[in-house]
């Protein structure tokens, strides 16, 4: 029996993960154990990521993660954010962002009232590297300069594009593009860069290979999107890119993520804790539901993450939404409604 660790975190990551967990419980048989983690978490163990947490962490197969508040800078001395901790102390190396309007750009556009989203089809993957460059944390202050240190290693880099390579000719894919600022960060990106044109040529009949400079990704993913496929690229030009392109797509309550280590998988909505809506019940759950899709596809259960996919398709079809995307629902309606879904499709009706 498959065990998951369930850490729903702060804000809104509460309302979106039960009902994330609700489709999980549907579809398979699983052995659940709960962490806690966040400023909420914080706030009462004086520790933002608990070792109980961490323990329970360890003993889960994969982890299924909401969202958490970090604190204002300078309020908490030596502060470590719950998610980057768990990604390196598992070698989460992967983090694999799924860009898919289902082909419905047409009627997200509409019910989001997003004019630009005249989009028939997005459906793009964004693989970025996880446990390096600016978000290893080794910052300082020396008098009046602040200094970061961006760490890219060669190992980092060609475990990322080797993963995006395969990801691609698992995936049916037909094109990786490097994204890079080496024009610049001549030794850092430079080395990205060098790494993705020396593993490409073990792909250069099955697949397709380019690279663009970040600055100019940021423009063409809104101009001309289908332009892109798979998506390689370091830690912070991919958290950005992918929050940016998830506007094609209605926003960030449609993006779902997965974090892949070699014996390790965490799964969670793009999203952060939303405090600003947070208690509402109007939070957009599909993106933690679409990452509990992407949790079956890890496990090797792909037609139950095809089913969640088709049951959220046809919420946005028939517009049964949360407010974010012009609909009237509460986060607790939608999740009935893709339940409902479900089972209507797995009792044949």
């Amino acid at each position: 029996m498959v065990k998951i660790c369930v850490i729903e975190g702060d804000g809104i990551g509460k309302e979106v993960i039960p009902e994330a967990v609700k489709i999980l419980k549907e579809l398979g048989d699983f052995e659940i154990i709960k962490g806690e983690a966040g400023l909420e978490c914080l706030k009462k163990y004086n520790n933002a990521l608990p070792e109980d947490t961490i323990k329970k962490a360890k003993e889960a197969d994969v982890i299924l993660f909401g969202a958490i508040t970090s604190p204002k800078p300078g309020t908490v001395k030596n502060y470590r954010s719950p998610i980057i901790t768990l990604r390196k102390l598992f070698n989460l190396y992967a983090n694999v962002r799924p860009i898919n309007n289902f082909g419905l750009g047409h009627i997200i556009g509409k019910i989001a009232d997003y004019e630009f989203l005249n989009i028939k089809n997005i459906d793009i993957v964004i693989i970025r590297e996880n446990t390096e460059d600016l978000y290893v944390g080794r910052e300082k202050l020396d008098k009046d300069t602040a200094i970061a240190e961006r760490v890219i290693t060669k190992k980092g880099c060609e475990r990322i594009i080797k993963f995006a390579f395969e990801y691609a000719v698992k995936n049916n894919r037909k094109k990786v593009s490097c994204i890079h600022k080496a024009n610049v960060l001549r030794i850092t990106d430079g080395l990205f860069l060098e790494v993705f044109n020396t593993i490409k040529k073990t792909y250069e009949n099955i697949i397709e290979a380019d690279d663009y400079l970040v600055d100019a990704t940021s423009m063409y993913l809104i101009k001309n999107p289908n332009m892109f496929d798979v998506i390689v690229t370091t830690n912070m030009f991919g958290d950005i890119l992918s929050d940016e392109a998830s506007a094609l797509i209605g926003g960030l309550g449609l993006a779902p993520s997965a974090n892949i280590g070699d014996n390790k998988a965490l799964f969670e909505p793009v999203h952060g804790s939303a405090p600003d809506i947070s208690g509402k019940g109007i939070a957009n759950p599909m993106a933690a539901i679409l990452s509990v899709a992407m949790l079956f596809d890890y496990i090797g259960e792909k037609e139950k993450g095809d089913i969640i996919r088709e049951a959220v398709k046809y919420c946005l079809m028939n517009k049964k939404v949360t407010p974010d995307l012009g609909g009237c629902l509460k986060t607790k309606d939608v999740g009935d409604e893709i339940l409902k879904y479900i089972r209507n499709k797995i009792r044949g009706y």
